[in-house]
């Protein structure tokens, strides 16, 4: 993200000299490609005051508390707070599900915004780099990988497929209840055993647990999405929504995401289609980050006369 001097000259020409690259669902080319800004989109958001940010800008970089790199904000390898922004500070949010995001080694810290993610939901999101990732077959039946494809669903489809992926899920791992020694089991008959274990798993099926995303360039990820260890998931793409990220990919569709921007709107869809709730900002602060570099970076667009 932004660890450079936010001087809105050096800003946009420090964006402009790097290398095409981008995220998974929405990175490519990092010229400042920002949407038409006639209003700012993520305005009417729910969020904290910015406050500590601003006056985190004007401070310039400062010291991360974990390794003392010099960064602007937070520092993307320890996932803290600099010592300007006072962790008490940033906003917390509470989501639904657990989030597993897997980096791909080769994506530039610095410019990813999945980092955004660990930073306002620490206890319910881990990052993962790329292949050190969980074994994720065993519980597929509750979890989904969000992600474009020929097979994916929309979230609203996500209850009808899960139920289709507990049958299989039952079917396939009925054998696995009896992989334990009797020693380690309760005594119970295997009539009454495999009963359980059946009923088990279909409680557990009705109900989405784990989400995944990617967090890539395009061009690396192949290599994550044809793992094996991610094949069989439930898979969803977010096709109505629209990015605001300053690095799109040009000439990609408006709806490829940043990170960020993927988790944000797939968990407001989540809250409506599947939770049956209404929304009243639970998860806006999720970009509590991104819509203040969105700002920043839009004036300094326009300081420079590039808007």
């Amino acid at each position: 993200q932004l660890t450079m001097s936010l001087n809105s000259s050096t800003l946009l020409n420090e964006e402009n000299s790097e290398e095409p690259k981008g995220n998974t669902e929405c990175l490519g080319n990092l010229e400042l490609q920002t949407p038409s800004f006639q209003d700012n989109p993520l305005q009417q958001l729910q969020l904290a005051s910015q406050e500590v940010l601003e006056k985190a800008k004007k401070s310039g970089r400062s010291k991360c508390p974990r390794c003392s790199s010099s960064r602007m904000f937070y520092c993307y390898t320890c996932f803290v707070p600099v010592e300007t922004v006072p962790t008490k500070e940033i906003p917390t949010v509470k989501l639904p599900l657990k989030i597993d995001i897997i980096k791909h080694p080769n994506e530039t810290d610095g410019k990813s915004t999945a980092v955004h993610a660990k930073l306002l939901a620490p206890d319910d999101v881990t990052i993962y780099k790329y292949p050190c990732i969980p074994e994720y077959k065993e519980k597929r039946y509750e979890i989904a990988l969000v992600f474009p494809g020929p097979n994916s669903v929309s979230v609203n489809d996500i209850a009808s497929h899960l139920k289709k992926y507990t049958k299989k899920s039952v079917s396939d791992s009925d054998d696995d209840c009896f992989r334990e020694p009797f020693l380690k089991q309760a005594k119970i008959e295997p009539e009454e055993e495999k009963n359980e274990c059946i009923s088990s798993n279909k409680s557990e099926g009705t109900t989405l647990k784990k989400v995944i995303f990617i967090d890539s360039t395009w061009n690396q990820t192949n290599k994550i999405i044809t793992d094996e260890r991610l094949q069989g998931l439930l898979q969803i793409e977010l096709k109505t929504r629209k990015t605001c990220f300053w690095r799109h990919q040009k000439g990609k569709p408006d709806t490829y995401l940043s990170t960020i921007e993927a988790i944000y709107y797939f968990l407001v869809d989540y809250h409506q289609e599947i939770l049956k709730e209404n929304y009243k900002g639970q998860y806006d602060n999720l970009l509590f980050f991104f819509s203040f570099m969105y700002t920043l970076i839009r004036n300094a667009k326009g300081c420079a006369g590039k808007e």
